[in-house]
């Protein structure tokens, strides 16, 4: 089909600065999508059938055969995105082939012990230790971390610009206070609060960072850790879940749900090491 070959190329790059502008994904996600995409463009085959779209995703299955199911699963879900653009956006009904679902396992996310991050903390110079403050005391994503502008930040709470550009407003616990005033008044930067020649710094630049104050304390962790960190470690002392998935900016609670199974499981590891009768 002519017009579909030919416009593919158009329409994804469409969809990709759609993805960015409209609906305010991280640049990093953004080229996660274009990866997907472009293995799509390769190995899949498009045509016109009695005038409709139709995209044959079967020898992209066939190609990544091999892969792990989460890999998979998420080129698949890049693909199904694009489709539903295109219907909804674009007006361009495709029968989308081959688009049968994958089973992947559940993995609960691995958070750092309470006990790790303080001695990294208290190891740490003090710009990095804000860093890491802020990821651990707010449940901050790291592209959340790295747009944060000053004027977000306010005595007792703090705007933070979630997925989707969605706001939400957390509590400044009265420690992370002290640390930007006392970080605000050395480093004095003038619109994001980590910046560097007046640009944010990056994700990756905040992820190099923070991988190497952990790395040097022998710890192997990511700034995502501290997130699930956060999430777990509230729960596992009594928040409610309804507060900590509004924390975490979850549009769905369903989300939060894996952090209360993470929880239990941390509850029963303790029972079963304290009872007298476990040993």
């Amino acid at each position: 089909m002519p017009s579909a070959t030919n416009n593919l190329d158009v329409l994804i790059k469409e969809f990709l600065d759609f993805l960015h502008s409209v609906r305010g994904y991280s640049p990093h996600t953004v080229q996660s999508y274009a990866q997907a995409l472009s293995q799509m463009r390769s190995a899949c085959e498009y045509y016109e059938e009695e005038g409709q779209w139709v995209l044959d995703i079967m020898p992209l299955r066939l190609k990544l055969a091999q892969h792990h199911k989460k890999t998979i699963a998420l080129r698949l879900s890049a693909i199904r995105s694009l489709v539903v653009y295109l219907d909804e956006q674009r007006g361009h009904s495709v029968k989308l082939l081959g688009d049968a679902p994958i089973k992947t396992p559940q993995t609960l996310p691995k958070p750092i012990e309470e006990h790790h991050i303080a001695e990294v903390l208290e190891a740490t110079a003090p710009r990095e230790r804000l860093m890491i403050s802020l990821l651990y005391g707010l449940g901050l994503r790291v592209s959340e971390l790295s747009g944060l502008r000053i004027d977000q930040l306010g005595t007792e709470w703090i705007e933070v610009l979630g997925k989707g550009r969605k706001s939400r407003q957390i509590p400044l616990l009265p420690s992370l206070q002290r640390l930007i005033r006392l970080y605000l008044d050395t480093d004095a930067p003038q619109t994001y609060l980590f910046e560097k020649n007046g640009k944010p710094l990056s994700a990756a630049q905040l992820r190099y960072r923070i991988n190497k104050c952990f790395a040097a304390q022998g710890i192997k962790a990511t700034p995502h850790q501290l997130r699930h960190s956060f999430a777990t470690h509230l729960l596992h002392h009594g928040a409610r879940i309804s507060d900590v998935s509004e924390l975490l900016g979850h549009s769905s609670m369903a989300t939060t749900q894996v952090y209360t199974k993470l929880a239990s499981s941390k509850k029963m590891e303790e029972y079963m090491k304290a009872h007298p009768l476990a040993n």
